[in-house]
């Protein structure tokens, strides 16, 4: 059994993304297809996949929205943080037997990270962290940077033999979540006020990364294409709300960012307990 990844040991961590779909069930049979994603339940018009029981991704069908604006405010990207790196090197293996298309493959000194897109326009990245003891940090910043992924080493830490990919393992989580904004620096101000969050990096004026615990970011904020954007339309596809799991709140909460993004705050019980 594999160790819960460190991105979900912190204070506020990420538990599950929900996303509108205009086809739910064709967007629910992509991600079990192609991320491994498996389906946990379905209430009525609402579909709940996950990870060996993990919930992570619910996909609620609204068959009226209209398709996702790249340039308005919402979801970069949700991204699976699997346990090891073995376990990439097994998906890379699985996205070339099936022809899978991905958008690129890089190393972020952090973590090395694959990235596609679902059919709905929805951003994917599915990655793996190096061991936390091993990022550099200076003056609470942490080093990150974006480089070609070495594919034929990270394939190669699949051990020989090996029974290859059988969908997304035991512990697989939600690492971090990476929004679209009209500003950076207002999105910034308001993860610092509103949920404590520290900010770890920045890429110029264009992107910010925050997290908690020590994490390399749970939350990156950008607008390489949403620039200026104002308050999300609600009639479109796409992100529909980020669950955030905190050991620090006493009970479930509710806010929405600048942008009309819905965040949901749920206790983590267990660690309540522990």
């Amino acid at each position: 059994m594999t160790e819960l990844p460190f991105a979900a040991t912190t204070p506020v961590s990420v538990a599950r993304v929900g996303l509108k779909a205009r086809n739910a069930a064709a967007l629910a049979d992509f991600y079990g297809a192609v991320v491994g994603l498996e389906q946990l339940s379905r209430d009525g018009e609402t579909i709940t996949l996950g990870a060996k029981d993990r919930p992570l991704l619910v996909i609620e069908n609204d068959p009226a929205a209209r398709p996702d604006d790249p340039r308005s405010a919402g979801l970069f990207h949700t991204a699976f943080l699997l346990p090891g790196r073995a376990d990439l090197g097994r998906w890379i293996n699985h996205a070339v037997e099936r022809k899978i298309r991905m958008d690129g493959a890089s190393d972020h000194i952090v973590s090395e990270a694959a990235y596609l897109t679902d059919p709905e326009g929805n951003g994917i990245e599915i990655y793996a962290d190096r061991p936390h003891e091993s990022w550099k940090w200076s003056d609470g910043q942490v080093a990150m940077a974006t480089e070609r992924m070495n594919i034929p080493e990270v394939v190669g830490s699949v051990p020989e033999g090996d029974a290859g990919w059988q969908g997304a393992p035991e512990n697989t989580v939600v690492g971090h979540v990476h929004l679209r904004v009209g500003d950076p620096r207002q999105a910034e101000d308001w993860w610092h006020r509103q949920l404590g969050f520290d900010t770890v990096a920045r890429y110029g004026s264009q992107a910010v990364f925050l997290s908690t615990g020590g994490y390399h970011h749970h939350i990156g904020a950008n607008t390489w294409q949403s620039a200026g954007a104002s308050r999300r339309d609600p009639g479109l596809s796409g992100l529909a709300w980020v669950e955030l799991r905190s050991s620090l709140a006493p009970a479930p909460a509710a806010y929405e960012d600048p942008w009309g993004t819905a965040v949901r705050i749920v206790p983590d019980k267990a660690a309540a307990a522990a």
